[in-house]
């Protein structure tokens, strides 16, 4: 009986440490535990400006954040984002001041998908490596970016520029309303729709999907579409937030929208993932920086902190997918 019931407690021991299970739970579990300890230890986080603070600036890294677990999802990759949201931002600022208003943000916008749609033909089109392609394609879109500005900065004073990063309706800014649509539509897109399901199986397995008539090139180019209009999205809201075109804008993000994806619990393998583990790998991010300058902890532990969260993100993801 004994025997019996020390097996049971072990059985339930290892399902209680499985890799698969740790990894699809540990986001909540970790969210919910920083979260409460912040709102115990310091008075001045759990109050709205504070928490709605956290979100506008969290908002284009959001935005690229999703963009970015549409392509991991599907297998892919994509180191050009920090790179192309400054290129975007920095035609939104240039057409705004030569042009109009309505036409730069547009224009940023859009521009964002043509980045998208490049690094899809060098990953699908020409067969180079995602890693490589969007590596290289970060750098081209960085030296355009410098190009256009020719090393300055691009003020835009036209009214009406400022009002995608600046205003506020019914008391939450604009930037947080778009990222909240950016996560509704990138969810609906992955759980609801026939792309979704074809992204999902393309990551899994890309042989295995094209033999079941998934349009899997099709379905590659697709995400780093979408990825693209992420990045021309955030391009314009950063460029909006400042009203300044620069080129050095967004350096070093493609490192932090990868470690939302991968430490929200999305297989940096493929085939696994979803929205909400994005933003809630985001939000676990962001509240740990809030809640080391509100305690007045030194920038080094934050690095520390991050670096651990994400080395054991993925060394989860890697033994769930071996077993």
């Amino acid at each position: 009986m004994e025997a019996a019931t020390l097996a049971g407690r072990r059985s339930a021991t290892r399902r209680l440490l499985n890799p698969a299970r740790l990894r699809d739970g540990g986001i909540v579990v970790s969210f919910l535990t920083v979260f409460l300890a912040l709102s115990l230890s310091s008075g001045a986080f759990l109050t709205k400006a504070n928490l709605l603070n956290i979100l506008d600036q969290q908002a284009g890294t959001g935005v690229i954040a999703l963009g970015v677990t549409v392509v991991v999802i599907g297998g892919g990759f994509d180191l050009s984002v920090g790179a192309g949201m400054a290129l975007c931002g920095v035609v939104a600022a240039y057409v705004a001041t030569h042009v109009g208003v309505g036409a730069g943000l547009l224009l940023g916008v859009l521009s964002g998908v043509l980045l998208g749609a490049f690094n899809g033909w060098l990953v699908v089109g020409m067969g180079v490596s995602a890693f490589v392609a969007t590596l290289a394609a970060g750098l081209m879109f960085r030296g355009a970016a410098e190009l256009i500005t020719d090393g300055q900065l691009i003020s835009v004073t036209s009214p009406g520029f400022a009002t995608l990063g600046q205003d506020e309706l019914l008391g939450v800014k604009l930037t947080v309303l778009v990222l909240a649509l950016s996560f509704v539509v990138v969810s609906l897109l992955l759980s609801q729709t026939s792309f979704g399901r074809w992204l999902y199986a393309t990551g899994g397995n890309d042989e295995a999907a094209h033999l079941s008539g998934v349009p899997v090139s099709r379905v590659r180019v697709i995400s780093f579409l979408i990825c693209g209009l992420a990045v021309g999205l955030a391009g314009a809201i950063e460029t909006s937030r400042v009203a300044t075109g620069q080129a050095d804008t967004g350096v070093g993000l493609e490192l932090t929208a990868m470690a939302a994806v991968v430490v929200g619990g999305t297989s940096i393998a493929g085939g696994q993932g979803a929205a909400w583990r994005t933003l809630l790998g985001l939000l676990l991010l962001a509240l740990i920086d809030n809640g080391f300058n509100l305690l007045g902890v030194a920038p080094t532990y934050q690095q520390l902190v991050r670096g651990a969260l994400i080395v054991g993100a993925v060394a989860l993801d890697a033994r769930a997918r071996r077993r």
